[in-house]
């Protein structure tokens, strides 16, 4: 497989990029030399500049539900630019895009529009600390929710001790506020309510985590989640900007039966075109400005291309409920498949599926949380991805992170993959 062109490409790009890309996973550091170019997509497919044809499992980080262009989405976009690709000013589709969420998911009774995953979930975490007059926030080892300093805090070194960055140029002050606890622990969540409760303004979770890989959330640890912050007025945020309109038609919270105080929202519904959105119950969302006294703006948010392009998407999804079994069909087919795959190889795999998301851990033992997901072998994963790769199969360049089906995959799609599956799991 000839990828020169995109081995170029990524020299002239560091020349000007730092890293040469715009978000670091794309580097392809954990997994080979260089990323690859791409220059189209169609439905299932991606194609490099180098005229490679790959199935694709990133599906733009999971937005591509549909499939790569999908007409409808890419009509909808075509008309809104005619437009003018931004106003600043209100637009129409803003408050049906909004409407449309609040339809179809419970609790959700009004929605402010932003640009990214990361505006979002740091738009709630403020809002929850505005709203209840409290400081501390509590998340998830493991859990990822955008690039805000508040949120890049990793675990401490006791179960009820305060994180510390993550990342250089966080102000270590901030940590304090942070308690972050393993996921899939009820008993750390117990005893954290029970000597803090009053003090902590919000909890944020991943219903499904899908940024340590898919891992399933443990029977009642939502629930519990849910009743805790009930009992001492703490705010519920469920970050679905993954799960969102994926897992189910009304996402992870309507899967579980939960029913969170705020819930975060990407991806899925901007269509492919950079969105976030955080919405929830009408007296939490009135304290956001120019109502309350939480502030939060954005010049670009709601701007209409994004909000047609989500807007379209949604309305497929809406329409055409019976996407989503396919999707699951498609999801416990490619699952048994590379089940079958590893065991005809005799490699170690664990794999975990949540509907249209899965992830392949090559470890012995079950994935539950963030220290059982790094037992995986990264060395392993990384001749897997490449003897992937080179069979026209595109994953994630990264164990942590998801394999997200289409409703564009194909049975023979899958098959394909399957059937490299068979071939690199020898390799490895």
């Amino acid at each position: 497989m000839n990828t020169q062109k995109s081995k170029f490409a990524f020299e002239e790009a560091k020349k000007y990029i730092p890293g040469g890309v715009n978000s670091p996973v794309r580097a392809f550091s954990n997994v080979g030399d260089h990323p690859l170019f791409i220059s189209r997509a169609d439905g299932s497919r991606i194609f490099d500049i180098d005229g490679n044809e790959y199935i694709d499992y990133v599906g733009s980080w999971g937005p591509m539900l549909l499939g790569h262009a999908y007409k409808k989405v890419v009509e909808a976009v075509k008309a809104a630019a005619e437009g003018s690709p931004s106003f600043g000013a209100p637009c129409l589709d803003e408050t049906r895009l909004a409407k449309c969420i609040c339809d179809i998911v419970d609790g959700v009774e009004l929605v402010r529009m932003v640009n990214s995953g990361t505006e979002a979930t740091m738009s709630a975490i403020r809002l929850a600390r505005g709203f209840t007059g409290r400081d501390i926030i509590v998340k998830f080892e493991g859990c990822y929710h955008g690039h805000s300093d508040s949120l890049l805090i990793k675990a401490g070194s006791g179960a009820l001790t305060f994180g510390s960055a993550s990342s250089a140029g966080v102000v270590a002050e901030l940590a304090k506020y942070t308690l972050v606890l393993p996921y899939n622990d009820i008993g750390a969540l117990e005893a954290a309510f029970s000597q803090m409760g009053e003090k902590i303004a919000g909890v944020i979770v991943e219903p499904v985590a899908g940024n340590m890989g898919v891992i399933p959330p443990a029977d009642g640890f939502l629930r519990t989640i849910e009743r805790l912050c009930r009992e001492n007025g703490s705010v519920f945020i469920a970050d679905e900007v993954m799960t969102g309109f994926r897992v189910s038609p009304s996402g992870a919270a309507g899967l579980y039966g939960i029913k969170p105080d705020i819930i975060t929202f990407g991806k899925i519904i901007g269509g492919g075109l950079p969105v976030g959105a955080y919405g929830g119950r009408r007296d939490i969302m009135e304290y956001i400005s120019p109502t309350g006294p939480v502030y939060q703006a954005g010049t670009l948010s709601g701007n209409p291309l994004a909000m047609a392009a989500g807007l379209a998407q949604l309305t497929e999804l809406k329409e055409n409920p019976h996407i989503y079994g396919k999707l699951e069909e498609s999801g416990a087919y490619l699952e048994k498949g590379l089940t079958e795959a590893a065991e005809a190889a005799c490699v170690d795999v664990r794999i975990n599926r949540v509907g249209s998301m899965l992830s392949v851990f090559f470890t012995d033992v079950d994935v539950t949380d963030f220290n059982t997901a790094c037992r995986s072998d990264a060395e392993k994963f990384k001749r897997y991805f490449n003897a992937m790769l080179r069979r026209g199969i595109y994953l994630a360049p990264s164990q942590f992170e998801s394999v997200f089906i289409s409703a564009a995959h194909t049975r023979e799609d899958l098959d394909k993959t399957i059937n490299a599956a068979y071939e690199s799991m020898r390799e490895i």
